[in-house]
Order: C-alpha cells, then sequence, then structure tokens
C-alpha cells in the first residue's frame, strides 16, 4: 500500500509552458492531457487547455498541475508553496534551473542550521524552497 503527497498546481493559460519547464529543471515523464481530450468543457477556447499533467521524475517526484477553465477564478497567491529538500546534490542544479526567469526571494547560501538553502518565485508564479543538506555539500 502506497500514499503520496502530490503537489497540484493550476494556472491561467501556461500550464503546458509550465510542466515542460519543469520538465526541463527536473527531467523525466510528462503526459498532459487537454479539456478536449475528454470532452471536459463545451468552450471551444478551452479546448487547448491542460486538464490534466503530470510530471514524474527519476527521482520520484510528481508534480501535477492544470489551467484554470474560463470560468472559474484564479487568484496567484503565496499560500503554498513547493519544498524540495535532501541531500542529492542534484538539488543545486534544480535550484539553478528553477532560477531561471524567477524572482529571488532568498539567494541559495549557508543557513543558520547548517544547510544550504533559498527560496524564489519561479516565472510562472510558484514559490520554491530549497534545502540542500550539508552532507551533499562538495
Amino acid at each position: 500500500m502506497t500514499i503520496r503527497l502530490n503537489p497540484y498546481l493550476s494556472f491561467r493559460d501556461t500550464a503546458r509552458e509550465a510542466m515542460e519547464f519543469y520538465r526541463s529543471v527536473f527531467g523525466g515523464t510528462l503526459t498532459i492531457s487537454t479539456f478536449a481530450d475528454f470532452q471536459a468543457s463545451e468552450d471551444p477556447a478551452e479546448a487547448d487547455k491542460v486538464m490534466h499533467a503530470m510530471l514524474e521524475t527519476p527521482h520520484g517526484l510528481v508534480l501535477m498541475a492544470s489551467d484554470t477553465p474560463n470560468r472559474e477564478e484564479l487568484t496567484p497567491g503565496s499560500s503554498v508553496t513547493v519544498s524540495l529538500s535532501g541531500d542529492d546534490p542534484e538539488l543545486r542544479t534544480f535550484w539553478d534551473r528553477l532560477a531561471d526567469g524567477a524572482a529571488i526571494t532568498m539567494p541559495l547560501a549557508d543557513s543558520p542550521w547548517g544547510d544550504s538553502f533559498g527560496m524564489l518565485m519561479d516565472r510562472f508564479g510558484t514559490s520554491w524552497m530549497v534545502n540542500i543538506a550539508a552532507s551533499s555539500e562538495p
């Protein structure tokens, strides 16, 4: 038996672009289904919107997303932050890739608890925290 907690991000017309960007950051397999694929909207303007996208990475990360239908409000906010942490040195590469076009709210640097820690809001408005355990630093 398995239970997973997966971040599910909502976008306004940029889910495909965002998820392709996240695939370039983390690698892995990206599957995308549109509203048209499932006849999930009668609005022709929504046919190519992403109804569901899922990125499964070689590191076991799963990130999901969708475009918000036109009839629904989307209020971007800071109530959710995606946190990446561990001792894999590749976390630094993930940080560097996420930082492309991002607003860095806290540069990746030594933290008081001994790890490297940083925060940013990527170019799609998603907030990220990255914590790299000191044991993985060169």
